[in-house]
């Protein structure tokens, strides 16, 4: 209790100096036409050392579960974000003021919000389903098991096929000696690869969606890339899984039970289909916006996070069973809570090292601390290394959106011919307003790069994806020693940068 009435009031100092210190009150200025504007900090006036927050926040999540022990961002992720967070927004906001404030605002409002709620959502949701049955964890159940959480990501998104699946893996190999790789696999392939191919799969992808790419056509553009890896992995995954299965015997022990297998709880996908709906309402809908303390927030997303409050709510309530099921279902929650607070750390630290990379890819030239490194892109592998990598520690939907902005600005497309472009086929294009058809067809791997770098190198890191940190936390939960943030990288580095070598051989050049 001390601790939160801390936090409330270290906030609240907080509000109070920006208040009562600055006079550009929330970004406001008067543009030529003497209309009000708001914005934050330009990130040509942020040095590179301000992202300092940034990099301290990450290397707690990697030091300090193995200084003290595993449970750490259990028990303290919350004061460690707070902490991280208050060293870069108290000085953030004394030096720039309101802008500050907008900046601090903005990112909370459109972002981390929007974020959490629809994982808060998918997760309580997902977490009412239930698989029952004797399932044994055999190297063939596992990788079917893999298999279908890998097809049905793209249409539940990443984080519910997550939540769906990892416990009944868990189960499934309780009497596995080597369980590590079961878990770490499952990361790489239900909660990050295969969410590949509609913007309901992964956040960047929805983004995209909301920019006026056509929500099919991740669908076409990503799916001969995502079957390519996806292949390679899930049999790779059957080869170290049945080497490990000989290692330790290879034989299932009974344990008496011939439960059939069944599915309870599918009352839930009602609520499921109902965050998905709520989720293409917001792109497809435009209702007007509110003004909040100078943020614009549209009417459609705000809708859109209520029906997804409210389909969770009904999940608790009203499903038919709901104790019993979340009971065994071993259903708490702890991992939902441990994200919320580190990535409300995240959210925070992570602003300027976004408004760096904005300023570097300003389409005129030489503005930024990054510039020079954002002109040097100019090919389709070039977007998918650098998008992919900043992905795998920065937050993947504002990277994908940078670098989106990026290509259109590097070939001179304004937005609004994004839909008419990628819904055209190659021969069917036209110059339109003196950009050529090689520029347009430039645009289209580009894109398909960014997307494919954003959503598949999400899996390098725990904090690529936040399945990912969820994954990992139910997995220790059930007694599993994950690897460390590096240790978990090196698993990355070894199976997943050669494959991500191929993808650029045989489709970026």
């Amino acid at each position: 209790m001390k601790s939160k009435i801390l936090s409330c009031l270290i906030l609240f100092f907080i509000l109070v100096l920006t208040l009562s210190a600055t006079l550009d009150v929330f970004g406001a200025d008067e543009d030529a036409n003497g209309k009000v504007v708001h914005h934050g900090v330009d990130g040509k006036n942020l040095p590179i050392w301000s992202i300092i927050p940034f990099v301290g926040i990450l290397l707690s999540i990697a030091i300090l579960p193995l200084v003290f022990d595993s449970h750490f961002l259990v028990h303290h992720g919350g004061k460690m974000s707070l902490v991280w967070g208050l060293v870069f927004a108290i000085p953030y906001l004394a030096v720039f003021g309101g802008k500050a404030f907008y900046d601090i605002l903005h990112i909370y409002l459109l972002d981390y919000i929007p974020f959490i709620i629809l994982l808060w959502g998918l997760f309580t949701v997902a977490g009412g389903i239930l698989v029952r049955g004797s399932l044994r964890g055999t190297p063939v159940v596992n990788t079917l098991m893999l298999l279908f959480g890998t097809v049905i990501a793209s249409w539940v998104g990443t984080t519910g096929a997550s939540m769906l699946l990892i416990r009944p893996l868990i189960r499934a190999n309780a009497y596995r000696k080597n369980k590590v790789h079961l878990i770490v696999f499952f990361i790489f392939l239900v909660s990050n690869i295969g969410g590949s191919l509609t913007p309901i799969g992964d956040p960047p992808l929805f983004l995209g969606f909301l920019k006026g790419v056509p929500f099919f056509w991740t669908t076409t553009a990503l799916l001969p890339h995502m079957l390519f890896i996806s292949v390679i992995l899930i049999a790779l995954f059957f080869v170290i899984d049945t080497i490990m299965f000989k290692r330790e015997g290879g034989v299932v022990p009974e344990d008496g039970t011939k439960e059939p297998l069944r599915v309870d709880g599918l009352f839930n996908l009602v609520f499921l289909f109902g965050i998905i709906g709520a989720v293409l309402m917001s792109g497809t809908f435009k209702w007007g916006e509110v003004n909040i303390l100078g943020v614009h927030v549209y009417w459609q997303n705000i809708t859109r996070e209520l029906l997804i409050v409210l389909m969770g709510i009904l999940s608790l309530v009203y499903a038919p069973f709901k104790g019993e099921l979340r009971q065994t279902n071993e259903f708490s929650w702890e991992p939902i809570e441990e994200v919320a607070k580190v990535f409300a750390g995240i959210f925070i630290t992570i602003i300027p090292a976004l408004a760096i990379l904005k300023a570097g890819q300003d389409i005129t030239g030489a503005n930024g601390v990054v510039a020079r490194s954002i002109d040097a892109i100019q090919e389709p592998l070039h977007y998918f290394w650098i998008t992919g990598i900043l992905s795998s520690f920065l937050d993947n939907a504002p990277t994908y959106l940078t670098f989106f902005t990026t290509s259109l600005g590097n070939l001179g497309i304004p937005d609004e011919m994004v839909p008419t472009i990628l819904s055209t086929p190659y021969d069917k294009l036209e110059v339109v307003n003196q950009i050529t058809v090689n520029d347009q067809q430039k645009f289209v791997d580009f894109l398909t790069a960014i997307s494919i770098g954003a959503v598949f190198m999400g899996a390098n890191t725990y904090i690529g994806n936040a399945p990912n940190f969820m994954v990992k936390s139910i997995a220790e939960q059930s007694g599993i020693r994950m690897p460390s943030f590096f240790g978990y990288m090196l698993w990355s580095i070894v199976i997943l940068f050669p494959l991500f070598v191929v993808v650029t051989f045989v489709f970026l050049r």
